[in-house]
């Protein structure tokens, strides 16, 4: 349908002639060294010693990002901003050509990953006629190592943040390894143009981009009393706490050897031996951080390392991390060997000696952990079969919060493998990561497990009603967000083995008890009628069939597609559910009224004298 608004041509043809024009005399390349004397003439200095910056913008422009090429990397439903994009695409290109032969550039080569496999070689060009968007080269190569002899492939990012702010976009030509980022000096697009294009390119070498942080997590077996060693891959959207939970301790004795390293927090390539070799250096993250939540995290955000944006900073150079009245996406490149926890008297650094997650075989066992944050029926944790854990990759689900949308709160929002990033097919990427891991299932008998984690909370009430020909939403009764110390102790007793689970109403294991300790409190019968729960289930139904149908379309495995049916039959509701499988909807009846979840008979009421660690 909209195969008139490309030109692969042209974009080839594009390709040759920028390449010559990287070559000219305005191209300035540089050391690590210039950029840091040259960007800090343009900082502002805290009471830590750190150094921030402000931008003009401060989020990513995903409705104005679009991908130039053939139809494997075409968006599959461009929105009316990308169409306008698109439409213009050729003449933008045109001018982009003349702006870099004619403006002056600072390039730096930098180098993403360490390891013996995959490893590109990036290519960052910044227009420097506006002089303080020499920051955006230095604060990024901080998030890479030192390019060195190792395999690439090469990538190029060209960004002009000088074009005018209506022309503000991203261009993508994936099968060249090049993004262009125009009229935006927010430092994510580079970051992210990078990453993207490495996770699009290890798909194409039989890798599998991951938008997760990882982490190698040691705990001491309380049956055998021997250390073991877990990986840990932790997948989430924004604002879900997916660095929060790569980078948190969660209460573990270290006294008897038990320990969190961190690997990576945002984009990892998982290899079908279960190792997941690492992107950054160092990371880039949201600087809304408590010291009591977040401790690692925090301490390197006040060291004097830390390359700060758009944090608040008043006159005397103190920085309030959870001030957001300038800028709601204060955000930060920090050192991983500045992740530090105090032990004692002492600070200990949490890092990983490598960013590489190890292989399977070296290790104890691999989690797949799927963040999640919904505020009604979710519990917070669920034990999954690996076909349910395929599944949790699909839907990739999570909901906007009253807090941060009120006018679209409550709502689901699911993007494939919580990566927005996807180029090409999203169904591919789902059958790969099935095949990975049923590969591994298969291969290592008891030593991959799936989970999810809701890291929001439960007993929400959203009412909607129209107002003048529009929906409007009333917050009716708060929810009870999940304490941080107990999601801490969900985490910390499944990894040793100690927590229970029972079958619940998402056809799940769900949470029972924590550590031996029931969970009464968050029974969600406490907040909901059988009714509100039936309707919860069938919303939640009705938007992961509608999300099944439209990925099977981009091609889905029929071993996935008959996990979804099955998933789909815990509806109640209806007398029958509209099935989607292997392209046609079919009749399938719903389970009999008899059916009930498993729950415990009697549970203890709470002790008042309980605290969790």
């Amino acid at each position: 349908m909209y195969d008139s608004l490309y030109n692969e041509a042209f974009y080839e043809q594009f390709y040759r002639e920028l390449m010559q024009l990287l070559q000219g005399p305005n191209i300035k390349t540089v050391n690590m060294g210039y950029l840091e004397r040259e960007a800090k003439k343009y900082a502002n200095k805290s009471k830590y010693g750190s150094h921030v910056w402000m931008s003009k913008f401060s989020s990513r422009l995903a409705p104005k990002t679009v991908y130039l090429g053939s139809p494997r990397v075409r968006l599959p439903r461009p929105l009316d901003s990308h169409i306008k994009i698109l439409e213009n695409a050729e003449e933008e290109l045109k001018k982009i050509l003349h702006l870099v032969k004619t403006l002056p550039f600072v390039h730096i080569r930098r180098q993403m990953g360490e390891n013996d496999h995959y490893n590109p070689v990036c290519n960052f060009y910044v227009s420097v006629a506006d002089p303080k968007n020499v920051r955006n080269a230095y604060m990024w190569a901080n998030t890479m190592f030192d390019p060195g002899k190792r395999p690439g492939p090469e990538f190029t990012m060209i960004h002009i943040p000088e074009e005018h702010l209506l022309r503000a976009q991203i261009l993508a030509l994936p099968e060249y390894n090049l993004n262009i980022a125009l009229g935006t000096d927010y430092l994510g697009e580079d970051k992210k143009g990078f990453l993207r294009q490495a996770m699009w390119r290890a798909d194409e070498q039989g890798l599998l981009g991951l938008h997760a942080g990882t982490k190698l997590v040691t705990v001491r077996d309380p049956h055998d009393g021997r250390l073991k060693r877990y990986g840990v891959f932790l997948f989430g959207m924004t604002a879900t706490g997916k660095s929060t939970w790569s980078c948190h301790q969660l209460g573990l004795d270290h006294s008897r050897g038990e320990k969190t390293e961190v690997c990576q927090d945002d984009i990892v390539f998982l290899t079908d031996d279960g190792s997941a070799l690492g992107s950054e250096n160092n990371f880039y993250v949201k600087t809304d951080v408590r010291p009591e939540q977040q401790e690692a995290m925090y301490n390197a955000l006040v060291h004097k390392s830390a390359l700060l944006e758009n944090v608040m900073m008043n006159y005397k150079g103190e920085i309030d991390f959870l001030d957001e009245s300038l800028c709601g996406n204060g955000r930060a490149v920090i050192f991983r060997n500045q992740l530090k926890v105090r032990q004692g008297k002492k600070l200990v650094g949490i890092s990983a000696p490598s960013v590489n997650l190890p292989p399977l075989s070296e290790t104890d066992g691999i989690i797949f952990a799927f963040i999640t944050r919904r505020n009604t029926i979710m519990p917070f944790a669920q034990r999954l079969t690996p076909e349910q854990g395929v599944l949790a990759y699909l839907w990739g689900e999570s909901t906007h919060s009253y807090a941060s949308n009120p006018e679209k709160a409550g709502e689901s929002v699911r993007i494939v493998g919580t990566d927005p990033f996807i180029i090409g097919s999203r169904g591919q990427k789902v059958n790969r990561f099935y095949d990975i891991v049923m590969k591994l299932t298969e291969n290592y008998p008891g030593k991959v497990r799936f989970m999810m984690y809701n890291t929001g909370g439960m007993g929400e009430i959203i009412e909607t009603t129209e107002r003048d020909g529009k929906k409007v939403k009333k917050l009716v009764r708060k929810v009870e967000r999940v304490p941080l110390n107990l999601m801490a102790a969900i985490q910390r007793g499944d990894l040793r083995g100690t927590n229970t689970y029972e079958r619940g109403i998402f056809g799940t294991e769900s949470i029972a008890a924590v550590e031996g300790r029931p969970l009464p409190e968050y029974d969600v019968r406490r907040f909901y009628s059988q009714e509100q729960i039936d309707n919860y289930l069938k919303e939640l139904i009705e938007g992961r069939r509608k999300l099944t149908e439209e990925i099977a379309a981009e091609g889905l495995k029929p071993e996935i597609l008959r996990a979804a049916e099955k998933a789909f039959r815990i509806e109640r509701a209806l007398e029958k559910t509209a099935v989607f499988v292997s392209g046609t909807a079919e009749q399938k009846p719903a389970l009999s009224a008899s059916w009930q979840p498993a729950v415990p008979s009697s549970r203890p009421r709470r002790p008042g004298s309980w605290r969790w660690r």
